[in-house]
Parts: C-alpha cells; sequence; structure tokens
C-alpha cells in the first residue's frame, strides 16, 4: 500500500489581477520508508508541493493522502528542513532542539535522551551546551536535522537543505542524512537542482517540467547505487549512464519551455 499518494493535484496562486498555474495535474505515490527527489527547473513547482505537503498550504485541487487518509485530517507528524537552519541565535543547542516537544508541552526525560542520541548520531555530542553563532554552517545544518528528527516525523521534507554549503560539507552531509533516514526507516523527499545529489540519495528521481509545473517522467535509481553511500555513488559505474539519461530529458524539457516563452 501506498504510503503517500498526490492524485490529480494541481495548484493556482491568485492575484487581484488574475492566476497562475503553478501545478497542474501531480500525480505520485511514494512507499514508506523510500526517499524520493524531485528535481526540474527554477519555477517548476517542486517547493509548491513540499508546501502542500507540509500543511502550509491547500491544493486548489486533488487529493493527498498519507497512509490512506487525508493528509489535512492527519495527525502524523511531518518533519520539513530547509535550506536555512533557522537556529534561534539566543537559545543553546540543546534548547533548539527541543523547540519542537517545548510547543507540544512534551520534553520527558525520554526526550532530552533521545535529542543526546540524535546529537551522537550526527557526532555533536559536544555541542549541547553552546550557541549557534559557534558553529560552522554545516554544523548548525546538522542540528537543524536533529531538531527535524526528535518530533518522530513519519515523512521528512528536505528543500534544497545543502546548497549553501561547501562541496566536502555537502558530501559529508549526504552521507549522514541518507545513513539516518535508513537507520530510523523514515520516508523522505528531497528538493534539488543538484542532479548528483538526487542520484546518489535517492530510490527514485521524479523529473519535473514547468509552466505550469507537471511530472514529466520518472527514474528509477539501479539498486547498486541504492546500496551505496552518496559520497561512493558518483564513483560507480553504473552513475554516469543514468545521469546522462536524465540529463538529456533535463535539457530537452528546458529547451522546449524556452521554446514556449519565445
Amino acid at each position: 500500500m501506498s504510503f503517500l499518494t498526490l492524485d490529480n493535484v494541481s495548484h493556482y496562486y491568485f492575484t487581484t489581477t488574475g492566476y497562475t498555474k503553478a501545478l497542474d495535474e501531480i500525480n505520485l505515490s511514494i512507499k514508506e520508508g523510500e526517499f524520493v527527489s524531485i528535481i526540474g527547473p527554477s519555477g517548476c513547482g517542486k517547493s509548491t508541493i513540499l508546501s502542500i505537503i507540509a500543511r502550509l498550504m491547500k491544493q486548489t485541487e486533488g487529493e493527498i493522502k498519507l497512509r490512506n487518509e487525508s493528509i489535512i485530517n492527519s495527525s502524523l507528524n511531518i518533519g520539513y528542513m530547509l535550506q536555512q537552519d533557522y537556529l534561534f541565535p539566543w537559545k543553546t543547542v540543546m534548547n533548539n532542539i527541543l523547540l519542537g516537544p517545548k510547543i507540544s508541552e512534551n520534553i520527558t526525560d525520554e526526550t532530552k535522551r533521545l535529542a543526546r542520541k540524535l546529537l551522537e548520531d550526527v557526532n555533536l555530542s559536544h555541542t549541547e551546551n553552546v550557541y549557534p553563532s559557534e558553529l560552522s554552517g554545516g554544523m548548525r545544518q546538522r542540528i537543524a536535522l536533529v531538531r527535524t528528527l526528535i518530533t518522530d516525523p513519519e515523512i521528512l521534507l528536505f528543500d534544497e537543505p545543502f546548497s549553501a554549503l561547501d562541496y566536502v560539507t555537502k558530501l559529508k552531509l549526504e552521507n549522514l542524512v541518507a545513513k539516518l533516514m535508513k537507520t530510523y526507516n523514515k520516508t523522505a523527499i528531497l528538493v534539488t537542482h543538484d542532479l548528483g545529489e538526487a542520484i546518489s540519495m535517492s530510490d527514485r528521481i521524479f523529473l519535473m517540467e514547468g509552466s505550469p509545473g507537471r511530472i514529466a517522467k520518472t527514474f528509477n535509481v539501479p539498486e547498486e547505487l541504492r546500496n551505496e553511500a552518496p559520497f561512493f555513488v558518483r564513483r560507480h559505474p553504473k552513475y554516469q549512464p543514468i545521469f546522462d539519461e536524465i540529463w538529456e530529458q533535463l535539457s530537452d524539457d528546458m529547451s522546449d519551455e524556452t521554446e514556449r516563452k519565445v
């Protein structure tokens, strides 16, 4: 049974003078524990899909179900990690991590133990009592990941969380996130412009085209790549063929989009 389903989802942005159709009949089905990526040109609606799944906005048309229940009515937690870490500078690392449980009035000894375990998982146990300004960008993103995981979300949404980081730190975080998603059996959706990142981390990749945004094609990442840590995927002999296949389709779609606008 599908864990998350988008059925004919369309979305419009309205203004006082008209409207823009951002999404056109999006159909997706994601299995529990699956890691998928959404790629495509800027403005094709990738982040809009995440915002709708996160329940920050409601789609104009169509239906979204989480475990066969309308996502609007679902009580399941959804974690959302953005490009910026949004850590509060006046709070310690531990107080930032415990913000979600504090809001829900659910801070217990077990919650604190889990927070310390997650800090250990991301190799930042020593930062519990320091402030965000004392951390590097990569360390802050790891703290943001722990803050997202502490609420035990059923599904995690990643909106270009590594794009502002240097290349080495980015690769390390790809490895870390992929490992934690498997360790805790989390379902994840990654929006990214980095095709290599999408291939390295995903089980499947959804390629979107724009104006309005729709799914152009779905690619299954070879099992041999899914079994490798992201850091090593780019060296695997099966990496380049799927990269070239997706790149060709992406380039064709972007060329078609340019021609439509001319």
